[in-house]
């Protein structure tokens, strides 16, 4: 059996995730949808991914976000979200980690496309930088002349 390339992965998370929306015909499908219009917008370079029994996420260098539905919730959940800086105050929930914060988006709730585009922004140049620590070599002393 062939593995998939990444192209053909990317595609087929990406027909998993229209299918999720189609599914999904209420308010929840609608807000997947514009959450994920914004993503794109944000970050056109974004890959879409389907993990975790079938939990839409997008990463861009590393994971950025999840978007799981519920019944009274959309909740996006930022991988890094105790690590950014959130002057709009778009995080409510999962506020008392260490590492994630989660957006929960009720029925009727008006987004704020502008702030929630900067904080995609803000997380993928996070785990940019996480990335490219790990790859620089720590620095060496200088071996002393005799």
């Amino acid at each position: 059996m062939k593995t998939p390339t990444p192209a053909a992965a990317a595609d087929s998370a990406s027909a998993q995730i229209d299918a999720k929306i189609a599914a999904l015909a209420d308010w929840r499908g609608a807000m997947l949808a514009k959450v994920r219009a914004l993503m794109h917008a944000a970050l056109p370079e974004v890959v879409e991914e389907v993990k975790w029994m079938g939990t839409p996420c997008w990463s861009c260098q590393g994971l950025i976000t999840t978007c799981e539905t519920y019944k009274q919730v959309v909740k996006l959940t930022f991988a890094n979200g105790a690590s950014l800086s959130d002057p709009a105050k778009l995080f409510n929930s999962s506020l008392d980690g260490n590492v994630r914060r989660a957006i929960d988006i009720r029925e009727g709730e008006k987004l704020d496309e502008k702030a929630l585009k900067a904080l995609f922004q803000q997380a993928a140049a996070f785990n940019a930088a996480k990335k490219s620590q790990k790859k620089s070599p720590a620095m060496k002393p200088a071996a002393a002349k005799e």
